[in-house]
């Protein structure tokens, strides 16, 4: 990508001046202000300021020994320092025309490709999965293809709640007032049915504490109960999956970190992290003005491990098994404090781990009364129920603008555009914002939505149908107007968009690309005739082809999948 050619070019020069300086600091990024350039950097003017320098000197001397007048026209220095690249047409023109031969267009994958584990959706064992989980499962999914795209390797793991107090009063609900016909039918209501039923009766405390005693002991017959419960649960969870296209690389549940437990809490009062504190184990943070005031159990006073003491056994083997250069854990931002406290415990504990560790927070869904998103019941909406919604309000959509498709065809336009729509309101918001879910507003085919966006796609291709010209490879682009260079411009920086979502974990970015991208490609469209063009024809559906292409990989990027018709 040339962005990337000018900042190597501009690290090389920076050196050449000052060999001290550290050339990952050295960046090049898009200009903010079209009228100044295409790409600026005011990396020249940090440096200065670290080493009391002049700053415009310094970058008159840096531009002296900057070569990139094969790219660029002559490189302007503003102000005190600040570096504009603007770039030559020829360059445009080639960086497209290479493109166009690739199958992965202005997308360059890493030449230093890390190991990166993501943690999301973690649903619980005999629950149905609702609308919490969404944000979660698309999230994790978006980033992990992301990082997949620029060649990472991605390790997805979906950290499940097997284990803990809730399965005494389940298993005590299986073996005393199960309904048979009910758990054929629908056997995660019948599940959660029980267990409302036994939580609900303080007379049954004890007796399913006795159950769970029975389970952490390894009884037989409670054994192969929550065994049970587990492959009904697994059914559900890939249905639900497998609607949305979300595959996993792990699916290891907390069950699976029993046998670690006691070497955890016994690592850290070795090395002095835990202490005893009211016949608990736990540690404090007197060095952290953030956690001073807020201890952290690892044993509870029973002597019963907790969420903490599994999540460090799970850092644990994921460093062991896995090597990772970063850990990325996608949860609601209700687990800041966790998180905050799992990371420093572990920092304490095992020093020598590289491993970055990062906790990608997200707000809350709220209805349209500003309040959390909940079914008419008060209940928390199930997501298979909203999937189902969301497909059958996208059939109506598209029933009514294409009445005469063949019903299956509907469907499947309908599945594409409900899920695509579900996603992307939810992909598209600033991350550790809260939103409000609107039917009307995420299924509009105008606006920053999924339908927009597949809609933008399906009139391309249709140009290309029309035009009866499936080979673009022999194709050569030459822009001409405004329209086309700003189009051009704006395609080759979709690399570097991706790159930043790695950086900053925010597939908004993505949206906002892609929202804009389509409404450059439309300027392009009412400006410049493409079936009609003369001498031109060819070019201008090759950079039509190059926008469906970007189009198509950002979606499949966000989990969204694009049709022909809509």
């Amino acid at each position: 990508m040339i962005q990337d050619h000018i900042e190597n070019r501009l690290q090389a020069a920076t050196l050449t001046v000052l060999p001290s300086a550290e050339a990952k600091h050295i960046r090049v990024q898009v200009c903010s202000d079209p009228a100044r350039g295409d790409y600026q950097s005011n990396a020249v003017m940090a440096i200065a300021k670290q080493l009391q320098m002049d700053s415009r000197q310094l970058a008159t001397e840096i531009v002296s020994k900057l070569d990139v007048s094969d790219l660029c026209e002559p490189v302007e220095i503003a102000g005190p320092g600040f570096l504009n690249f603007r770039l030559q047409l020829t360059a445009v023109n080639a960086a497209l025309n290479a493109a166009l031969a690739s199958e992965t267009p202005f997308l360059i994958k890493t030449t230093d490709p890390r190991t990166v584990v993501i943690d999301f959706s973690s649903p619980n064992v005999a629950k149905p999965m609702h609308v919490g989980h969404i944000r979660s499962t698309i999230l994790g999914d978006s980033l992990a293809r992301i990082f997949r795209l620029l060649g990472h390797k991605v390790i997805a793991d979906n950290h499940i709640g097997d284990w803990g107090t809730q399965f005494g009063m389940l298993l005590l609900g299986w073996k005393t007032q199960l309904d048979e016909v009910s758990m054929e039918s629908d056997p995660i209501s019948e599940l959660e049915r029980l267990y409302k039923l036994v939580n609900s009766d303080d007379a049954l405390r004890e007796d399913a504490r006795a159950e769970l005693v029975k389970l952490q002991q390894g009884g037989e017959e409670n054994l192969s109960i929550w065994k049970q419960m587990i492959a009904l649960s697994k059914q559900q969870f890939d249905q639900v999956y497998g609607r949305l296209g979300i595959e996993f690389d792990r699916t290891l549940g907390e069950s699976f970190y029993n046998p670690f437990l006691v070497d955890v809490v016994r690592g850290l009062a070795d090395n002095d992290i835990a202490e005893e504190s009211d016949g608990a184990m736990a540690v404090f943070f007197p060095k952290d003005k953030q956690l001073a005031d807020k201890p952290a159990i690892v044993r509870k006073r029973d002597g019963a491990a907790n969420y903490m003491t599994t999540d460090l056994a799970t850092l644990v083997y994921r460093m062991n098994e896995w090597s990772p250069d970063e850990i990325i854990y996608v949860t609601d931002g209700r687990q800041q404090l966790h998180f905050k406290q799992l990371f420093n415990i572990f920092r304490r504990w095992k020093p020598g781990a590289c491993a970055q560790l990062e906790h990608v927070w997200f707000g809350s869904i709220l209805g349209t009364d500003g309040k959390p998103f909940k079914a008419r019941s008060g209940d928390s909406v199930r997501l298979v129920d909203l999937l189902n919604e969301s497909e059958e309000r996208a059939f109506k959509i598209v029933s009514e603008k294409n009445p005469d498709l063949e019903e299956c065809e509907r469907r499947n336009i309908a599945r594409v555009v409900g899920l695509g729509a579900l996603k992307y309101a939810d992909l598209s918001n600033n991350r550790q914002s809260d939103y409000v879910f609107n039917w009307d507003k995420m299924l509009a085919l105008q606006g920053n939505t999924a339908p927009y966006l597949q809609y933008a796609y399906t009139r391309i291709r249709s140009i290309d149908r029309k035009a009866d010209c499936p080979d673009h490879s022999q194709a050569n682009i030459s822009l001409n107007t405004p329209e086309e260079l700003a189009l051009a411009k704006h395609l080759m920086n979709f690399g570097q968009v991706l790159k930043m979502i790695t950086d900053d974990h925010r597939p908004n970015f993505l949206c906002n690309y892609l929202y804009e991208l389509a409404a450059y490609f439309s300027r392009f469209y009412e400006a410049c005739p493409v079936l009609k063009a003369e001498g031109e024809k060819e070019s201008r559906l090759a950079l039509c082809e190059l926008t469906a292409r970007v189009l198509r990989q950002g979606l499949d990027a966000l989990g969204i999948e694009v049709t022909e018709v809509m």
